[in-house]
């Protein structure tokens, strides 16, 4: 929700709006001077994500559900029990939420890893770049890619490709 999916389908859609902008005069209709803001995009996709967020937290409260941050793991006892921090916790049914991070390498493995960012930086972004280099050809690295293009950013894609001797 807060890096993923509702963001960038907000970037996504915002992106097939500058598509139809372009095609416009194709149409018939004249759009001269129209401009771009991203940093209205960003506070308006922001405030989505808070909103949702607000929904989220009131239905888990609604439904009674206790949420425990910290580190966690299953414990070997009779009941099904998790100990986080410490402190054992028992229930009929237990969600581990992992969350994830991505793992990004120092500047020693790879020279300039400093100058990256993760596809999570995408959202924290306060302009769109006047140019923009994406790393990876997985699904993410060319939805960002595209998006970044379409809005004005000059963008390549680096893809990794093995060789065969």
């Amino acid at each position: 929700v807060n890096v993923g999916c509702v963001p960038k389908k907000v970037m996504w859609n915002t992106a097939v709006h500058a598509e139809f902008i372009h095609d416009h005069a194709d149409y018939g209709f004249e759009t001269p001077s129209v401009k771009f803001n991203w940093r209205t995009i960003k506070e308006k996709r922001d405030a989505y994500v808070r909103r949702l967020n607000d929904i989220y937290e009131s239905n888990v409260k609604k439904a009674h559900i206790d949420v425990i941050r910290g580190y966690g793991k299953f414990t070997a006892d009779p009941e099904p029990t998790i100990e986080v921090d410490g402190k054992k916790y028992t229930a009929p049914h237990i969600l581990i939420a992992t969350g994830g991070r991505p793992a990004v390498p120092s500047d020693s493995e790879i020279p300039g890893a400093s100058l990256g960012m993760t596809s999570d930086g995408f959202f924290d972004l306060e302009e769109l770049p006047r140019r923009s280099v994406i790393v990876g050809a997985g699904y993410i690295a060319v939805e960002i890619a595209g998006i970044l293009s379409t809005l004005g950013s000059k963008s390549s894609l680096l893809i990794r490709q093995d060789k065969v001797m």
